[in-house]
């Protein structure tokens, strides 16, 4: 199923004790509609306040409930669903899709202002306000410098047992008028590496880094306390890219294999 996600309200991707998550809604929404108990699995869990447009995830279900529901779930779950989460597009897929380990590649979107008024209004959500004016030429110098295999340890928040080797296959940072928009893709993403990219990205273009700064911190092992992480508003997944079915099966044993 595609996802789509305000996620300023919500305590990220995954369920929480307590507390809002698209996880947490969805999987209620879903177990209602179904009337069968529903167990999520995402392309790529969004922290709090990050939002999307193109999220992924799958379930499995018994065949009887697809064939009675299937046709109709995306408009029952608008009516139980909360006015900011949405569930765009449902399909079934091969039994060897996996939603998180299939995936080829992620796309986020990052946009800022340097506006002295700030976002606009109907932007507010998206869209982060910020109080430096930013030379987009040197944030694109320093983002072509990132490009590639590395270990972004760096930029991560390290989970136990899990690797930060990652393939940055573009980074851009396009200016119109006030709105500076970095967008990032990759083969997958640690915790808090997207925004800690652009905060990096930002710290030159205020000026008080030079652009090889980022690409000078790979040679880390630890994440380094001089990044600062940018805001999570401003930070959207657009989209997650899958192979062919035929090439699911292998995607998922080669991803496993690295990063499990």
């Amino acid at each position: 199923m595609d996802v789509s996600y305000d996620g300023t309200a919500l305590h990220g991707w995954a369920r929480q004790p307590g507390q809002r998550t698209v996880q947490g809604d969805l999987e209620q929404a879903l177990s209602m509609v179904l009337r069968v108990p529903v167990d999520l699995t995402v392309a790529g869990r969004t922290d709090a306040g990050v939002h999307a447009t193109g999220q992924a995830a799958h379930c499995d279900v018994p065949r009887p409930v697809w064939e009675e529901q299937g046709q109709r779930l995306v408009r029952r779950l608008r009516g139980v669903l909360p006015a900011d989460i949405a569930v765009p597009a449902v399909a079934e897929v091969s039994p060897d899709f996996d939603a998180r380990f299939s995936a080829l590649g992620r796309h986020y979107v990052y946009r800022l202002t340097d506006d002295p008024a700030g976002p606009p209004p109907l932007r507010r959500a998206d869209t982060v306000g910020w109080p430096r004016r930013l030379d987009d030429g040197a944030m694109t110098e320093a983002a072509g410098l990132l490009l590639g295999e590395h270990d972004f340890a760096a930029f991560c928040r390290r989970r136990e047992g899990a690797t930060t080797i990652r393939t940055l296959l573009a980074l851009g940072v396009v200016r119109s008028g006030s709105l500076v928009t970095v967008s990032a893709s990759a083969d997958a993403f640690c915790h808090s590496m997207v925004r800690s990219l652009v905060g990096a990205l930002t710290a030159v273009g205020e000026g008080r880094r030079p652009p090889e700064w980022p690409a000078a911190l790979l040679a880390r092992t630890e994440r380094s306390s001089e990044v600062p992480v940018a805001p999570a508003g401003g930070l959207t997944l657009v989209r997650v890219d899958y192979p062919v079915d035929e090439e699911l099966a292998a995607r998922a044993l080669v991803t496993r294999a690295r990063r499990g």
